[in-house]
């Protein structure tokens, strides 16, 4: 089932300043019904996958869903996001860094590749003027768009159920709503019509909705919600395969000529016959008589071509490598590794460009609210993202590269691809300041460059 992410309400049918409670319990109903196949997801990344509740005598649960999300979050948003700018940025990073901006993206890329959306709430540290970031559970979230062709932001929501135990049929959501204004909280009740409000609107002064909604592609889809049933065939394959094994070790005996005795009658040692032969693995036969064991006919060849097949199709329709793979191993090319990488790479982009637009939405909140809260006004025009992969390097190969291309291009473009230079403009610098300083050293030893003469010849 695809992913219902879109949640619509006609603009001329909602008011931030006397908001419908009915419209928005209409709402979360809509979004309660998509919250069990975001609980399944969740329940997968965590391991509870529906071979637990079949029965059976053996069951395996291997967690490729884990495996994928954490594989391409990690490739996607393991190393934290830079920003680049011709203009002093820096108030912005600092207020990025004290909102714990890259904790949450790390948080933001594990919830994109699970859930397939994710959403930060941007607000002011209670009693003062420090903005902070939180991640919300798409579990009890959602952002409402008007019905133009824009699909303009009117409010989110981000709501809990309180339950009385005393009458089960009543459920009272409690829910925080975040216009562009103000922020309401509401107690909406299974009403029939508009209720009045009572609650007082609480202004937060970013003058657009402070909920930041991520998608992980166009349909918010997970990254590994398309396989649950291709997952689901591997438990079950290694599952069967391990009750095999066992129903292999517990072989029937089977006796031709004898009598293998009463349960009833022991020996000296008070064994029956079963019990010495499972103790001593002997057995006493008369002449004619024999033994064996049954036991069935196990393709562990064909058994092992299904599950290698299997996982590959994991691997191959989420477009995530299995990392452990041998072919992974050693000092690999980095055109190699490219190649091997790039279906990941490929929805890897997909993700960023999603998570451009949200980001740019936080860059809009943080600069609006230092604007006018502390006066600082930050051009935001040319500020652009950059998003590192966490892609393992052939230094190698890149030290050739540098080496060979040194002189022919700029060292701003070489640097920038060496992977332990983090800031490329101060590494340039002390290039430069090097080069100067042994240039120095060198002018000052055959003494070039001074205004003194050389010496007269002094005759002996």
């Amino acid at each position: 089932m695809l992913a219902i992410y879109t949640y619509i309400m006609p603009r001329e049918g909602w008011d931030e300043l006397k908001p419908d409670k009915q419209a928005i319990r209409t709402l979360i109903m809509k979004h309660q019904k998509e919250v069990r196949r975001l609980k399944k997801l969740k329940q997968y990344y965590e391991g509870q996958h529906k071979i637990l509740g079949e029965k059976r005598k053996t069951k395996l649960v291997c967690n490729h869903a884990k495996d994928i999300s954490d594989t391409a979050s990690s490739y996607f948003i393991g190393n934290p996001v830079s920003y680049k700018s011709q203009q002093d940025i820096k108030p912005l990073m600092d207020a990025f860094e004290v909102a714990g901006a890259d904790e949450a993206d790390g948080d933001n890329g594990l919830d994109l590749s699970i859930y397939g959306r994710c959403y930060e709430y941007v607000y002011p540290e209670e009693g003062g003027t420090d903005l902070t970031i939180k991640t919300l559970e798409p579990e009890n979230t959602f952002v409402v768009y008007d019905d133009t062709i824009e699909q303009r932001e009117l409010f989110a929501v981000y709501y809990y159920a309180k339950k009385d135990d005393s009458d089960k049929h009543q459920t009272v959501y409690v829910a925080t709503v975040l216009t562009k204004q103000y922020k309401y909280v509401l107690n909406i009740q299974d009403i029939e019509g508009t209720q009045a409000l009572i609650e007082t609107p609480d202004p937060h002064y970013f003058g657009e909705v402070p909920i930041i909604e991520y998608r992980n592609n166009k349909l918010a889809i997970g990254d590994f919600e398309l396989q649950i049933p291709l997952i689901d065939a591997y438990n079950a394959l290694m599952s069967d395969r391990i009750t095999d094994k066992e129903q292999f070790i517990d072989s029937i005996l089977a006796l031709y000529g004898a009598l293998l005795g009463d349960e009833d009658t022991k020996d000296a040692d008070g064994k029956t016959a079963a019990q010495r032969i499972k103790d001593d693995k002997l057995l006493e036969l008369p002449k004619d008589a024999k033994a064996e064991y049954l036991t069935r006919t196990f393709d562990e060849t064909g058994v092992e071509i299904l599950k290698k097949a299997v996982e590959q199709d994991i691997h191959k329709f989420s477009h995530i490598p299995c990392m452990t793979d041998e072919s992974f191993g050693g000092n690999v090319s980095g055109v190699a590794m490219e190649f091997k990488l790039l279906g990941m790479e490929n929805i890897t982009k997909i993700k960023t460009r999603y998570y451009k637009k949200g980001l740019r939405k936080r860059i809009r909140l943080f600069s609006g609210w230092l604007s006018k809260i502390r006066a600082i006004n930050i051009d935001i025009s040319g500020i652009t993202p950059i998003f590192t992969r966490a892609l393992p390097k052939n230094l190698l190969e890149i030290s050739q590269i540098v080496s060979n291309m040194w002189g022919k291009i700029s060292k701003r473009t070489l640097l920038s691809q060496v992977p332990f230079v983090d800031d490329v403009d101060a590494e340039v610098a002390a290039v430069e300041k090097e080069a100067e300083e042994a240039l120095k050293q060198q002018q000052a030893m055959f003494g070039i460059g001074t205004n003194t003469p050389p010496p007269d010849d002094v005759d002996e």
